[in-house]
């Protein structure tokens, strides 16, 4: 950093989309990789709390930490909301994108919420900008190198400058990005960017490992709000203009502390989808915006396929990196992940094995970029298995399909503490109810019952209910419901605490 005491005011940014196909079966559109525990470290944190962990880290006597401003889908709002809660001190908002559309419009969300907050005139944060689903073995060297990037960035008067961190290679990688940097070190520890370039075959992968001047694109950026702005309108006017249409008619409310703002529905839809780098990033290179680099040797990993878990995994003398209830005989090199049950495996080498309650996975490690063709396969078949556990995490708590036949579909239903379902009914199923743990309120049509354990009420086709933990311990049910369909969305919200009416 400057030995300037100049204090910067500077807003951590969490991208939180995607859905991680290539970590299926773990990995689903409605509980994507960003909230799953997968890097083997001690700390129990998913990769999106360790992302706002880290990113927290880079604030000293000269970064001025904000809010955390995570972008993220309105789906997924109540998984980030409780994760969020976990931290201690954090203080964030999340702005909700009602449909993605990549991370140049998420980040320009970012980039104007961060300008409407200023208080004090010609405010303009610088934004540090990180994906939710990385991973980071050297904490300590991760925020040396951005804070080295925020220097950078805060000694431009002229804010056209935009830093990124590349990360150091250790493999001829064919699933990322490269960055050509110049071979001249800034005071900052800067590099001048060259060139960008496109994933490489292998040949030219190990053809930049050996020269030296090329390393990984991270996917993390810093620069100030206002110099994103203005390079979308450069290079991308389209982009700019429907994101700022769509954030002009924007919503706020609150979940306790926390605010969720979005921005409009209608016009947001129309916003053109394109990455951070395809918009702007690769396009400055050649204009008036310059790009430095510093370079990030930290163990970094996006966590894009199963073999990268296996790799940052912690692995016995056999090279083997297990998470749950697995045993190995005979087994070298391999991932084994027990969700729900004891896996067992002999004489098997390189493989990546994933067990969950409804499906499991078996690949040659050095196949598992292709699992995705497996999702693309059950999208095609309409299978709720690429979108949904059979735990289902809710805002009122989670519930699980413990079993289903003609006709039938039993779920064991968990609610929190003061938390409700919405006011609904059922055209096609009715609902047996039976509380098996603590307290349940329930509106069955004009009546409102309320039932301990081992009581249970019948919910007819057809009539308006509701469920409710007037508790302060979790309640539990198991609902055995009985129709001609019995799909999740054979359900009329009338009323809904969470927004889903």
């Amino acid at each position: 950093m400057s030995a300037s005491t100049t204090s910067y005011l500077v807003a951590p940014v969490i991208l939180c989309g995607g859905s991680g196909a290539r970590l299926w079966p773990l990995s689903r559109s409605g509980f994507p990789k960003q909230f799953l525990v997968l890097s083997g470290d001690d700390s129990n944190q998913s990769l999106f709390q360790q992302a706002i962990t880290r990113i927290n880290a880079i604030g000293n006597a000269q970064i001025d930490l904000g809010e955390t401003l995570i972008v993220t889908n309105e789906d997924h709002r109540f998984l980030a909301l409780d994760q969020l809660r976990e931290l201690k001190n954090v203080k964030a908002t999340l702005l909700l994108e009602p449909i993605g559309r990549n991370t140049a419009p998420a980040l320009s969300l970012a980039a104007l919420h961060a300008l409407d907050q200023s208080q004090i005139e010609g405010y303009d944060p610088i934004l540090v900008i990180t994906p939710a689903d990385q991973t980071v073995q050297n904490q300590a060297a991760f925020v040396k190198a951005l804070q080295d990037c925020v220097a950078i960035v805060a000694e431009d008067q002229s804010k056209r400058t935009i830093a990124i961190l590349g990360v150091t290679p250790t493999t001829p990688e064919t699933g990322y990005g490269y960055i050509k940097r110049n071979s001249t070190r800034g005071k900052n520890n800067e590099f001048a960017v060259a060139q960008f370039v496109e994933k490489p075959d292998v040949k030219t992968a190990k053809a930049y490992l050996a020269d030296g001047n090329y390393l990984w694109n991270s996917g993390m950026f810093v620069l100030r709000a206002s110099t994103w702005l203005a390079a979308l309108a450069q290079h991308r006017s389209d982009i700019e203009s429907t994101t700022k249409a769509a954030w002009g008619i924007k919503t706020i409310d609150q979940s306790g502390e926390v605010n969720f703002v979005r921005p409009d529905k209608k016009l947001f839809t129309a916003v053109p989808s394109e990455s951070i780098d395809y918009a702007v990033i690769e396009k400055c290179a050649t204009s008036t915006f310059s790009i430095k680099m510093v370079e990030l040797d930290a163990g970094w990993s996006d966590l894009g396929a199963w073999d990268a878990v296996w790799q940052v995994g912690k692995q016995d003398a056999e090279g083997n990196v297990t998470f749950g209830d697995a045993i190995l005989t005979n087994t070298k090199n391999s991932l084994v992940h027990a969700s729900s049950r004891l896996v067992s495996v002999i004489g098997i080498e390189n493989l990546i094995i994933v067990e969950t309650a409804d499906a499991v996975l078996v690949v040659d490690k050095k196949n598992s970029q292709d699992v995705k063709s497996i999702v693309n396969k059950l999208e095609q078949q309409k299978r709720e298995e690429k979108n949904l556990h059979r735990k289902v995490a809710r805002p009122w708590g989670w519930y699980d399909s413990i079993d289903q036949g003609d006709r039938f579909k039993v779920k064991r239903i968990q609610v929190s503490p003061g938390a409700s379902l919405s006011l609904q009914m059922h055209h096609h199923r009715a609902e047996h109810w039976v509380v098996v743990k603590g307290i349940a309120e329930v509106m069955n049509g004009d009546d409102v019952i309320t039932l301990v354990e081992n009581q249970s009420t019948y919910i007819p086709q057809g009539q308006t209910h509701r469920l409710t933990n007037p508790g302060k311990t979790p309640l539990e049910i198991i609902e055995v419901q009985s129709g001609s369909y019995l799909g999740e969305d054979d359900i009329v919200r009338f009323e809904d605490t969470y927004g889903r009416s």
